[in-house]
């Protein structure tokens, strides 16, 4: 074992801060995957031993095409990952960060809660110190390293020992409302599990690894040291990690993140050598949502604001059946809808097999001025192997649209943090992520329904799932920083507006009130709350509300009746109506005179709803469930979308009664 300032080429070397390096010879090996994965690695059982996990036969799409690719030259790569002591030899300050959460508390523990722009500066900080080339690895160098030349989904075989697993599961943590709270916490001592052929520890698991390259999708061609693309919005992060299922652990996976993203997910290890000088792959074309999208306002006819117009449903989730990534046509839901600048309305939601996988993506479609039809689906944002819950959309009425969504710190919606994208040409183009929310915690789960405030502050609602309830972030920089205003709305998936005494109005789903929805009020923004029972019924699951000003006045709300509630037809009679429906009041929120079916009015007939499946609708049945999101744009016609389908309409059809029914 060499010592001192030169590694020798294959023998192991120690540095001066106690790292080890084991020698990875220069060679050639399969990269990605295209096997069939055996099934008990599909279906591992939760800690309950209760739920299981889809995951997909063939790995992750990103791991295709599998192709080879060559090692030109040996380097040295860490034995274990950087431990709490190491790393605070360059940053002391780092000790505060000891025990957060409960992880990493020792000092011969991974060290997390490093961004990978730290895990490069103390990687700079070694090269000064040494003198010698310090850097992060590549994918390649990575997965060639973990691999240690074999063939098989670990270095293992196609199994992983029991010993690698720490808390095996999609874990909630720090959400004691789902999960198991401080249960799941799993110590994170490097060294303690048995090395793979090349004497590397810990390749499979108890700490994802910050690599040095920008996340992007393969090329098929065999490569030489690749570096990855040239630009992205994710550096690429490898090994898996605790509280996590062993899929996910498998030498071919690949994760990612935002480059400032801390979480007790992610550390690194640290390789020697010169970096490769191979050119990256070119960063990746927009998806077709972003794709030839004009940048001058146009303007399709509108119906006067006198008559009545109402639209739909009209469905705007197209996915090939069958898809398994980056979209699938399993499980599409809870959108947001903005118009463009330019008189397009841009949808987004998120696609999935299921709402708590690390699978989950954002999808998007455009319905451009004068089409008939939502375009096919398009990937919108997608961090790789993390669950990106709840995204939201806002135009501000000028010429930036913003994109906000909730990042996980793995799976699950338990720990979020939130992003926030902008764009100021209709969608084209969108500005690269930026964390608005850094932490990962229970009150960023983002609701669409943002707005600006009468004192210019940009309010974001997001579910506060701790208690059951609803926070606001504010912005009075125009999104530049944001603040928690501290208080809690009565219920999730709140939909929040202001009156015109400048308090605000929010109501939401769950803690009811006598039987009822909850209302919430304040006149702090958002500070503290009041509350009453609404006049309205409660939602379950499924379900989600709007509430919102609209441009002439009014509240708009939009719900479901679960059960038949009464309104007045054209006759003058009242009769019931059940599923969606729509409010008016003009009071401030006191009373509700106008109320109706969202509904065409029409005969009885078969259309779809959440995920596709069947449902009637008539002139008093609307849809069953569905998350609700809308927006009004610059004509006054009102655009509402569900799970599934888009509806149109304008004041005058909200304020005209459900038509009397035969008889």
């Amino acid at each position: 074992m060499s010592a001192g300032n030169t590694p020798v080429p294959g023998e192991r070397y120690t540095n001066s801060l106690g790292m080890e390096f084991a020698p990875i010879p220069a060679g050639t090996f399969r990269m990605g995957n295209e096997a069939t994965l055996p099934e008990d690695l599909l279906t591992p059982a939760e800690a309950d031993g209760t739920v299981r996990v889809w995951l997909p036969a063939t790995g992750d799409y990103d791991e295709r095409p599998a192709h080879q690719v060559t090692i030109s030259r040996p380097f040295h790569l860490g034995v274990c990952q950087v431990t709490n002591a190491q790393y605070e030899q360059f940053d002391p300050l780092h000790a505060h960060l000891r025990g957060k959460l409960g992880f990493s508390i020792d000092s011969d523990e991974a060290v997390v809660f490093v961004s990978w722009h730290e895990a490069a500066a103390f990687c700079r900080w070694l090269s000064e110190k040494e003198g010698l080339p310090y850097r992060l690895p590549t994918e390649a160098e990575w997965e060639y390293a973990c691999r240690a030349g074999t063939t098989t989904l670990f270095s293992t075989g196609d199994t992983l020992p029991e010993e690698y697993l720490r808390n095996p599961g999609s874990s909630w943590y720090p959400d004691s409302r789902h999960g198991r709270g401080r249960a799941e916490l799993a110590p994170l001592h490097v060294g303690r599990t048995p090395a793979n052929p090349w004497g590397l520890h810990d390749m499979h698991g108890n700490v994802e690894e910050w690599c040095r390259d920008w996340y992007g999708p393969y090329a098929p061609e065999d490569q030489v040291d690749p570096v990855g693309r040239a630009d992205g919005d994710f550096r690429v992060t490898r090994g898996g990690s605790h509280s996590t299922v062993a899929y996910y652990l498998r030498s071919a996976n690949r994760m990612g993140s935002l480059p400032e993203d801390r979480s007790w997910y992610i550390g690194f290890r640290v390789a020697i050598g010169e970096a490769p000088a191979t050119s990256a792959l070119p960063a990746m074309p927009p998806p077709p949502v972003q794709q030839g999208v004009s940048t001058r306002r146009r303007e399709a006819p509108v119906p006067g604001p006198d008559r009545p117009h109402f639209h739909g449903p009209l469905p705007y989730v197209h996915i090939p059946e069958g898809a398994v990534g980056p979209l699938f046509a399993r499980h599409n839901h809870d959108a947001a809808i903005a118009e463009c600048p330019n008189g397009d309305l841009l949808a987004i939601w998120y696609t999935t097999w299921t709402e708590r996988g690390r699978e989950v993506a954002v999808a998007a479609s455009r319905l451009r001025v004068g089409a008939q039809e939502w375009e096919p689906a398009s990937p919108f944002w997608d961090t790789p192997d993390r669950n990106d819950h709840c995204p939201g959309l806002w135009w501000d009425g000028e010429q930036t649209l913003y994109h906000f969504n909730g990042l996980s710190a793995a799976a699950t919606w338990g720990s979020l943090a939130i992003i926030m994208r902008t764009s100021t040409d209709s969608g084209a183009t969108w500005s690269r992520a930026r964390l608005i929310a850094p932490e990962h915690s229970t009150r960023h789960m983002v609701i669409p329904g943002t707005f600006r405030a009468q004192d210019g502050a940009i309010v974001l609602a997001c579910d506060a799932n701790e208690s059951w309830g609803t926070a606001l972030h504010l912005s009075y920089d125009n999104g530049q920083t944001w603040a928690d205003a501290g208080g809690t709305i009565a219920g999730i998936h709140a939909g929040v507006t202001q009156l015109e005494d400048g308090r605000l109005l929010a109501l939401g789903r769950g803690h009811d009130i006598d039987g009822r929805m909850p209302m919430s009020i304040s006149a702090d923004m958002g500070r503290t709350w009041t509350y009453r029972a609404s006049p309205f019924p409660p939602i379950g699951g499924g379900q989600r509300l709007v509430l919102m000003r609209l441009q002439q006045g009014p509240l708009l709300f939009v719900s479901f009746a679960n059960d038949p509630l009464p309104i007045t037809d054209a006759a003058g009679k009242r009769r019931p109506i059940t599923g969606m429906f729509a409010a008016l009041s003009y009071d401030s929120g006191e009373t509700w005179p106008r109320m109706r079916p969202v509904s065409d009015d029409g005969p009885g007939r078969e259309v779809g709803t959440l995920d596709g499946k069947p449902c009637t609708m008539d002139a008093s049945t609307g849809e069953p469930k569905g998350y609700l999101a809308a927006c009004q744009s610059r004509d006054g016609l009102v655009h509402l979308i569900s799970s599934w389908n888009y509806y149109r309409f304008n004041l005058s059809w909200l304020e005209s009664p459900a038509p009397a029914l035969p008889g």
